[in-house]
């Protein structure tokens, strides 16, 4: 043994006895009241001496450190003395939180590319009052309802933390849970209650993927009130500027076309606390082609694919298809054309997760809507009078 850890279990001998089992709580006071290192105490927790849940027993002092003791603590052996009564060290207020060494809510970057559309307005509004006010955005993907919270943050200068959710968040992952830390059991903030004490934004990203019973553990905190943490009994009352927005591909009611097969059907009194919801359409034409024209220069591509993309808009929503393209898909589609220098091919690769009907109409028709682009070759006069007999119909 080193000297410090020498001179720990003569401390603890004294304090306990020769041999004595001592709990973790207990050897933990001594080592902080004694000022002993991490590397002077924390040799006890090892397997060697455990004897029990959260107890050690203590080693014999070996010889050599009697003999150490004796050149530091002279001890007088003329006549038998009474044992000096040893007062236990009075016990500092115990801490059972600890805080992550990383700081993760930040205040977003600004984004040069980002167009403002829709209700960012009244978000930017609402973040930078600094009040509590819970907003539920819904929409399709691909419309940028994230993006749009990350930029008004970034604009109003408020720190954001954002929580992706699933069914597997639980309010472990949400509220916090105990952590192992330097061999004590420590209660570990999530980021809800973190976001609670600096005031930050919690963003709650695609909630209706959420399991909705442990989403339930943020009932309290979409009202604005303090939080009683039952692990610990410590009380967390909002800092001002606390809010929290969520994001949803649905409104809580699951998918019935089943575009978004993983939405779940949320609590109704969950959903209640939020006294507003947004439903976040895709950018009119004139925002797409701003939006894009910071990705491509060819403006005659812009042009003929916000027009293409309008038009499949459009008949999706009078129910002729069941599928769409979104804001994100053009940019792809704008990425992958500034790679391979051709407009069909880019569309073609980006489309490709379609099923094989809907691509090839989506194809077809922006066959039609660019003029530079090449005609689908029209089926053999054979063919064509195959279809009229059978009564089908050519896509757009």
């Amino acid at each position: 043994m080193k000297d410090g850890q020498l001179k720990f279990l003569e401390a603890a001998t004294n304090l306990f006895g020769s041999g004595a089992v001592v709990s973790t709580k207990d050897l933990v006071e001594l080592s902080r009241s004694g000022g002993y290192s991490t590397a002077d105490s924390n040799w006890i927790f090892k397997p060697d001496y455990r004897a029990g849940r959260a107890m050690y027993r203590l080693p014999s002092m070996p010889d050599s450190a009697v003999a150490m003791a004796a050149d530091i603590v002279p001890i007088r052996r003329a006549e038998p003395v009474a044992a000096p009564v040893v007062e236990r060290p009075v016990a500092k207020k115990f801490d059972p939180n600890a805080v992550s060494e990383y700081e993760y809510a930040q205040v977003p970057d600004r984004d040069k590319t980002y167009v403002p559309f829709g209700e960012f307005k009244l978000i930017r509004d609402i973040i930078s009052s600094g009040k509590f006010f819970p907003v539920f955005i819904s929409g399709h993907s691909g419309n940028g309802k994230t993006f749009m919270v990350e930029q008004a943050c970034s604009a109003s200068k408020r720190p954001m933390i954002r929580v992706q959710m699933s069914r597997e968040t639980d309010e472990d992952d949400l509220i916090g849970g105990f952590r192992l830390i330097d061999g004590e059991t420590k209660f570990m903030k999530g980021p809800v209650l973190r976001a609670m004490e600096i005031g930050a934004m919690l963003l709650i990203d695609e909630a209706d993927r959420a399991d909705p019973g442990k989403a339930m553990c943020l009932q309290g905190i979409l009202e604005g009130k303090p939080y009683y943490m039952k692990k610990t009994g410590e009380i967390v009352t909002p800092a001002p500027g606390f809010n929290i927005i969520v994001t949803a591909n649905t409104k809580g009611r699951g998918s019935e076309d089943g575009r978004y097969v993983a939405a779940t059907m949320l609590d109704d009194a969950w959903l209640e606390r939020f006294p507003i919801t947004i439903e976040q359409e895709y950018p009119t034409v004139a925002v797409e082609k701003r939006i894009l024209s910071h990705v491509l220069d060819d403006q005659s591509f812009i042009d003929h694919l916000t027009m293409w993309s309008d038009i499949i808009r459009r008949t999706f929503k009078e129910g002729a298809i069941d599928e769409l393209i979104s804001t994100r898909r053009l940019v792809h589609i704008a990425r992958t054309y500034d790679i391979v220098g051709d407009r069909m091919k880019a569309i073609h690769f980006c489309i490709n997760r379609f099923d094989e009907e809907t691509k090839t109409a989506f194809l077809d028709l922006y066959s039609k809507v660019d003029p530079t682009i090449n005609p689908v070759v029209e089926p053999s006069p054979a063919t064509n009078e195959v279809a009229s007999e059978n009564g089908q119909e050519i896509p757009f």
